[in-house]
C-alpha cells in the first residue's frame, strides 16, 4: 500500500484520449458524486458521442472545449483511492496550448502520456516528452490508447512500443511504464483487460497506486526562498516560505543571502503551530534571534553550498509568438527573485525529432533552447537537478508583462568570478566638479530622416558655446568605426544600442555630456539603454512623421526600401516603436533647427 500523494500529468498529441482516460478512470473507480454522474449521463445524451458516456466532459469544463471536442486550458483533479491520494492536471494536446501543458508538467512527479495506436508516435508526443523532461519529471508512462480500434493488435503495440524506447532512450528517466489501453471501452484503465491477454503487466490505475516517486535528497543542507515578510505588529517579524531542501531547527544558525549575513532561528511556525524542527515541502514562518535585511526574493540556507552569480545557462521553452533573439533584456522569475535579465547568448535549439542540437540565431514559438542568461547583479540560484525550487524560472516579456519562457538552471558559468569592478579615486563626481558641469547622456531616437543627427550637431555646437564639455555620437559614425561588424539584423540592432549604451557610461563617468543620435527602433533596447547608463539618462524623441521623413529623404534610403533593395528598414519592413514616456519631446515639422534647440536647452535647464 502507497499512501504518498502522486502528482501526475495527462498529455500527449491532439485527440488522444486524455480527457477520456481521466474520466473514465474516475468513473469506473466510482470516485464521483451522484450528481457528477448524472450530469456526466445527461451531457453526453446532447453530445458528439452518438449518445454514449463521454468520460471526457468529466474534465473539458470550458464551453469552447467542449464544442471544438479539444482541452484548451489545464484542468486540476483530485481523488483518493483506497491505496493512494492524486491530483491529476489533464493538460491540452494541440500546439498552440503548448504553454497551458508546460504548466501542468511543472508541478507533476510523472507524466501519463497518451500515443494513438492507430498513429504512433507524433511531432506533438515528442515534444510533450522532451517538455516533461525539462520540467523535472523523471517517471513516464506512455499509455497507448484506442487499442480497440487497432483489434488489440499485439504486434502493433510492439511497434509503438519500439518507437517510444527509442525517443526515451536519451533522457535520464527513472521508470517507464508502456501500457495498451481503450479509454473510451475501459481497457487497462482500472482492470486488466480480457481483450488482450498478451499483455501481463497491471491496468493504468494499479501501476500509478503502486508507483515509487522518492527520491534521493541531492542536497541534505537546509534551503527556503523568502516569499513574504510577515508583520502584524512591531513585536513580531517572521520570513515565510516553503522548505526547498533540508531541515531546520530552532537554535540552528542560518546565512541568507544575497547579504551572507547570518542569524540563529528564534522560533518556527507550522501554521499557527510552534514547532521545534520541520523538513522540506512545509510552508513555514521562521523567526530570527537578530534583525538582519531578509526580504521576499531573499534565500535561508544551513550547510548548503548555494549558488551566487550574474550568468548562468539555462534550458528554456519559448512560448511567445515573438521570436527570441539574443541580447533580448526580460524580467527573471527566479525562486521568489524578479530581476531584469538579458538572454547573452543562444547556444542550441533541440530538434523535437531526433533531439539534435541545431544553431540558431531565432527560437520560435514552442521550440526548445540552450542559452546563457546575465542579470545586471548576483541572485541567488541552484543547478535544477540538485533543487527544483531554485532552479526553475521563467522569462517574462517587460512590455506586455506575459510570459515569454519558462525553463531551468543548467549550471553556473563563471567567466566574471575573476572578474571585479574597481572603484577609482577619482571618481564622476570630481570630474564632473573639475569640469564645472553635470554628467548626463540626451539620448536622440527617431525615424531616419527624422532630424536627430541636424538637432544634436547643432545642440552640441550651442552646448560648446556654452563652456560645456560633450561628446557626440552619431548612428552613422559609431557603425563605421565600433560597431563596424555588425549588420542591421534584429540581433545586431541589439548588440548596437548595448554597446552605445556602454560607451556612454564610461563617458558620463568622465565627467562628459554625452549626445546620441540613433534610430533606436525598440522600445525595450531603449529602456536596456537607460538601464545600463542609470539616472542620467535622458530620452528626447525627434517626433517627425513617416511622411515627412520620406518627402526629405536626403540619403535616398526610403526609396531604395520602398523598391526592396534594403531589408529590414525601420519605418517601412521594421517597426518603429514610438517612447510613451520619453521627458522631451520634439516636434520638427514646420520648425527651424533653432527652434528645436532652443526648446531642448529650455527643458534641459536643470541639468545645466
Amino acid at each position: 500500500m502507497n499512501n504518498d500523494l502522486l502528482k501526475f500529468i495527462t498529455c500527449g498529441s491532439v485527440d488522444d484520449g486524455k480527457s477520456t482516460l481521466i474520466g473514465h478512470m474516475l468513473y469506473d473507480a466510482k470516485l464521483l458524486f451522484t450528481d457528477q454522474k448524472k450530469a456526466l449521463e445527461l451531457d453526453s445524451k446532447v453530445g458528439s458521442n452518438d449518445g454514449n458516456l463521454d468520460y471526457s466532459l468529466l474534465l473539458d469544463g470550458l464551453m469552447a472545449e467542449r464544442e471544438q471536442g479539444i482541452t484548451i486550458d489545464v484542468a486540476f483533479r483530485y481523488f483518493t483511492t483506497e491505496r493512494r491520494s492524486f491530483i491529476v492536471a489533464d493538460t491540452p494536446g494541440h500546439e498552440e496550448y503548448t504553454r497551458n501543458m508546460a504548466v501542468g508538467a511543472s508541478f507533476a512527479d510523472l507524466s501519463v502520456i497518451l500515443v494513438d495506436a492507430s498513429q504512433g508516435v507524433l511531432i506533438q508526443t515528442k515534444r510533450h516528452a522532451r517538455i516533461c523532461a525539462l520540467m523535472g519529471i523523471r517517471h513516464f508512462v506512455f499509455a497507448v490508447n484506442k487499442m480497440d480500434l487497432v483489434h488489440y493488435d499485439e504486434q502493433r503495440f510492439k511497434k509503438i512500443q519500439k518507437e517510444i524506447k527509442i525517443l526515451m532512450a536519451e533522457f535520464n528517466e527513472q521508470s517507464i511504464a508502456i501500457i495498451p489501453v481503450s479509454a473510451t471501452v475501459g481497457d487497462n484503465v482500472t482492470n486488466k483487460s480480457s481483450h488482450m491477454p498478451w499483455y501481463d503487466g497491471p491496468s493504468l490505475l494499479q501501476y500509478l497506486e503502486d508507483i515509487d516517486i522518492s527520491e534521493a535528497d541531492h542536497q541534505n543542507g537546509f534551503s527556503m526562498s523568502v516569499q513574504r515578510v510577515c508583520r502584524p505588529n512591531r513585536q513580531f517579524r517572521g520570513f515565510q516560505g516553503q522548505i526547498s531542501t533540508g531541515r531546520i531547527a530552532v537554535g540552528d544558525e542560518i546565512t541568507v543571502y544575497p547579504s551572507k549575513e547570518t542569524s540563529r532561528v528564534k522560533a518556527i511556525y507550522n501554521g499557527d503551530q510552534l514547532v521545534d524542527e520541520i523538513g522540506a515541502g512545509h510552508g513555514v514562518t521562521i523567526q530570527l534571534d537578530t534583525e538582519i535585511d531578509v526580504s521576499r526574493g531573499s534565500v535561508m540556507t544551513k550547510d548548503y553550498d548555494i549558488l551566487l552569480n550574474t550568468m548562468f545557462a539555462a534550458s528554456i521553452l519559448w512560448m511567445d509568438d515573438t521570436p527570441l533573439t539574443a541580447g533580448k533584456t526580460f524580467w527573471l522569475k527566479l525562486g521568489t527573485q524578479i530581476v531584469p535579465a538579458t538572454v547573452m547568448n543562444i547556444k542550441y535549439k533541440i530538434d523535437i525529432n531526433t533531439g539534435a542540437e541545431i544553431y540558431s540565431e531565432n527560437i520560435y514559438k514552442n521550440e526548445i533552447a540552450a542559452c546563457e542568461i546575465s542579470v545586471g547583479s548576483n541572485v541567488v540560484f541552484d543547478e535544477f537537478s540538485k533543487n527544483r525550487d531554485m532552479g526553475s524560472l521563467i522569462l517574462i516579456d517587460r512590455v506586455t508583462n506575459a510570459t515569454a519562457a519558462c525553463g531551468v538552471v543548467v549550471n553556473e558559468i563563471n567567466r566574471r568570478k575573476n572578474l571585479f569592478w574597481h572603484d577609482m579615486d577619482i571618481t564622476r563626481e570630481l570630474r564632473q566638479e573639475h569640469l564645472g558641469q553635470k554628467a548626463f547622456t540626451l539620448w536622440l531616437t527617431g525615424l531616419s530622416g527624422a532630424g536627430k543627427s541636424t538637432i544634436a550637431n547643432e545642440l552640441e555646437k550651442r552646448l560648446f558655446a556654452m563652456g560645456k564639455h560633450t561628446m557626440l555620437l552619431d548612428g552613422d559614425n559609431v557603425r563605421i568605426g565600433l560597431n563596424k561588424n555588425l549588420s542591421f539584423s534584429h540581433k545586431d540592432r541589439i548588440e548596437n544600442i548595448r554597446r552605445v549604451a556602454e560607451v556612454s557610461k564610461l563617458m558620463n563617468d568622465a565627467g562628459l555630456i554625452v549626445l546620441t543620435s540613433f534610430i533606436s527602433p525598440y522600445r525595450q533596447d531603449r529602456q536596456n539603454a537607460r538601464e545600463i547608463i542609470g539616472d542620467c539618462f535622458v530620452e528626447l524623441y525627434v517626433n517627425t512623421p513617416l511622411e515627412e521623413c520620406e518627402r526629405r529623404d536626403v540619403k535616398g534610403l526610403y526609396r531604395a526600401a520602398r523598391s526592396g533593395k534594403i531589408a529590414e528598414f525601420t519605418g517601412i519592413t521594421s517597426p518603429y516603436e514610438e517612447p510613451e514616456n520619453a521627458e522631451i519631446v520634439i516636434e520638427t515639422v514646420n520648425r527651424t533647427v533653432e527652434e528645436c534647440v532652443d526648446d531642448i536647452i529650455e527643458q534641459l535647464i536643470d541639468l545645466l
